[in-house]
């Protein structure tokens, strides 16, 4: 997973501060193809425009299974982790699930006496293993150790399958034509392992590949095998993309070419198109889903099309010297169904949370319901949000968008606060605090966390409004686009058509090294005692 500014790589950062199914085993037969063949579909003649996902979705692997495109993310200190995302076309996407269920990888992921913002679930793979119908995610946590999870569906359940002691850094994991399972992984230096047959354990892993100090870093590895030769695809944080060949085996040796190299990319104001992977559609054409350092808002997806060498090596496909703003949609079958929207409202219905949604941390699953809206009992006692379990957090959609939530304060207890932030490591919000019986809705900023992510500043009330009654709207809009700090700015209603503006606009900072981009975030916590509530009745995401 890699950072906006070569040469410094995450590792370096984070000390500073304190398919192709994914690898995965392509039905190929024949040449590498050069163009989208017939094969039971027409070429389209639509046009997609880039970036395919306006959200925050980084180090992506992409696989097909069938006629299924899935595409898996980064997601640090967020829980659930590992979101995957579907589509049928490469260009339409909606979310499926989430690859970790809970960040049970220690204390810290729970806001318990340590905090684990930045670290959780980076660079990962997908993939899929025919062999036994199975998902497989693969990551390392913390430096420390590997985590393999299964699922027969990507919408779950998933489950953990085995934890290796040794940290496959950036890993990606290949399932070979054998069945055999191999992982590219590490940072400059690139080793390859392989796993036990039940994915269990490792066999063997070996250095393959040194970086030459003429490139630098090179990390995020993808593994590949493609008309039998092994290819490891890797990034150069944050400006380039490098790939490795083998003819010999997944061992190696290996001879490396350069991709892409300082790139102008398809989002104006954001970074090259870096890090992602290789996908071969139904009809032959193949296809590289990257992402675009376009803080505030995160990393975001874009996709090109990619020919191939007479040799075997792969090309982006460019547009005047650029990767693409729009190419000719990827010809494939119709799809079987619309995708889910990453947008429009929520009511909260049913027994579980929709995957569009991702905890600060691990919540507290006592505190928390769903049906009939979302009801947000208090779960810490803080003054702190950075501290507050069960802060529930929402992409922002790009370039601009608006959150509006409709809030049944009257469970609320004195000392509690509750509302709608713009979250990240500088934060404000807009929302209720309650003292003394009397609820005033306020408009707060100045949340900060310094380069090793301990607050540094809890907050200072702007303004403020008297409230009456027991419901009240919400709302927080957004400007991602990238390229410098942008506003957000706040407003609420008493009767959900007629909105105020509350207190000045925020400046959502662009700089990279938190990593995650703006969230909206509801929240409710207690600065007194627990015992309190409120009750979200609706979330609206909207978009101009």
């Amino acid at each position: 997973m890699s950072c906006p500014r070569q040469p410094m790589d995450r590792r370096r950062a984070l000390t500073a501060a304190g398919g192709l199914v994914a690898g995965a085993l392509l039905p190929l037969a024949g040449p590498l193809p050069t163009t989208a063949s017939a094969r039971g579909t027409s070429l389209a003649a639509a046009q997609y425009t880039n970036p395919v996902v306006w959200q925050d979705f980084a180090d992506i692997d992409v696989i097909r299974v069938g006629d299924t495109y899935y595409a898996s993310a980064s997601t640090m200190h967020y829980s659930p982790g590992a979101p995957v995302l579907r589509s049928y076309d490469l260009v339409n996407w909606e979310i499926a699930g989430h690859s970790v269920p809970v960040l049970d990888f220690g204390a810290k992921y729970d806001l318990n006496g340590a905090r684990g913002y930045v670290r959780g679930i980076w660079a990962s793979s997908l993939a899929y293993r025919p062999s036994n119908r199975t998902f497989y995610w693969l990551g390392q946590i913390d430096f420390a150790r590997t985590y393999v999870y299964t699922a027969t569906s990507v919408e779950g359940p998933w489950s953990r399958l085995t934890t290796i002691n040794t940290p496959y850094y950036d890993a990606g994991l290949l399932v070979d034509t054998d069945d055999t399972l191999y992982v590219a992984y590490g940072n400059t230096t690139i080793s390859v392992a392989q796993l036990s047959p039940d994915g269990r354990s490792q066999v063997r892993t070996q250095q393959v590949f040194t970086t030459p100090s003429s490139v630098g870093t090179l990390e995020g590895s993808r593994f590949y095998k493609i008309n039998g030769q092994y290819y490891i695809f890797l990034t150069r944080p944050a400006n380039g993309q490098y790939i490795l060949k083998s003819s010999g085996g997944p061992f190696g040796p290996y001879t490396m070419r350069q991709v892409l190299l300082d790139l102008r990319g398809p989002i104006s104001g954001g970074g090259v198109p870096h890090q992602g992977g290789l996908v071969q559609t139904q009809g032959g054409a193949w296809y590289y889903m990257a992402f675009v350092d376009a803080y505030p808002g995160g990393r975001v997806p874009v996709l090109a099309p990619v020919t191939w060498t007479s040799d075997g090596w792969p090309v982006v496909q460019l547009v005047n010297g650029a990767w693409g703003t729009s190419y000719p949609a990827p010809a494939v079958p119709a799809p079987p169904r619309q995708v889910t929207p990453m947008t429009g409202v929520d009511t909260f219905d049913g027994t579980v949370l929709k995957p569009r949604w991702e905890w600060n941390h691990n919540p507290d699953n006592t505190k928390w319901s769903v049906g009939n809206g979302l009801t947000l009992r208090t779960a810490t006692v803080t003054n702190d949000l950075y501290w507050a379990r069960n802060t529930l957090t929402h992409r922002i959609q790009g370039p601009t968008s608006t959150a509006t939530v409709q809030l049944d304060h009257s469970a609320m207890r004195d000392g509690d606060r509750a509302g709608l932030a713009l979250l990240r490591d500088s934060s404000a919000w807009i929302g209720l605090k309650r003292d003394g019986g009397t609820t005033r809705i306020v408009m707060v900023n100045g949340l900060t966390m310094d380069g090793s992510w301990n607050t540094t500043g809890t907050g200072v009330e702007v303004a403020s409004a008297a409230l009456s009654g027991s419901g009240v709207w919400l709302r927080a809009s957004a400007d991602i686009r990238p390229g410098a700090a942008r506003p957000g700015t706040f407003s609420y209603s008493t009767d959900g058509t007629r909105f105020t503006p509350l207190g000045p606009a925020f400046s959502m900072g662009n700089d990279w090294r938190f990593f995650m981009g703006y969230r909206f975030a509801l929240f409710n916590h207690a600065t007194r005692a627990l015992g309190g509530a409120v009750r979200v009745l609706r979330f609206e995401l909207s978009t101009p």
